[in-house]
């Protein structure tokens, strides 16, 4: 069911701070910011070549990376991105088995322009998975 890795998501308490490690540490191509109000953050997409590294900052007071940034002041991984060919067919799939969906289970759209779900960390040891339609 799932296809290929898209991205690894990383939270930042500083987006310009950690885009620059990223750019003149490691010699990153970095992508443009690009807020997304309706998921509560602003991200930076650095291009590894093979797939990405998404770095989130909360945008907002009820922004889901400032909980998390909470907990971890320093930031940390937040999610792996998984491509699917058909989100309907894998959020059927997946609510079958008894995975959840969070939110309200209906995709949203995502970084890429693309339906976007978040499936419940607890139901995948402890990590929060992305799923990203790509119709491929």
């Amino acid at each position: 069911m799932i296809g290929r890795l898209n991205h690894i998501a990383i939270a930042v308490p500083d987006l310009d701070a950690a885009a620059a490690k990223y750019r003149d540490q490691l010699g990153a191509r970095i992508g443009m910011q690009q807020p997304l109000p309706e998921h509560g953050v602003t991200v930076v997409f650095i291009d590894t070549g093979n797939t990405k590294v998404e770095l989130l900052e909360p945008l907002g007071e009820g922004s889901p990376i400032a909980a998390f940034l909470e907990k971890n002041p320093g930031g940390g991984m937040h999610h792996v991105c998984f491509e699917v060919a058909d989100l309907a067919a894998a959020i059927a799939r997946l609510q079958q088995a008894g995975a959840r969906v969070l939110g309200d289970g209906r995709p949203r759209t995502g970084a890429h322009g693309n339906p976007v779900v978040f499936l419940h960390p607890r139901d995948f040891d402890g990590t929060l998975i992305e799923l990203e339609e790509t119709g491929s």
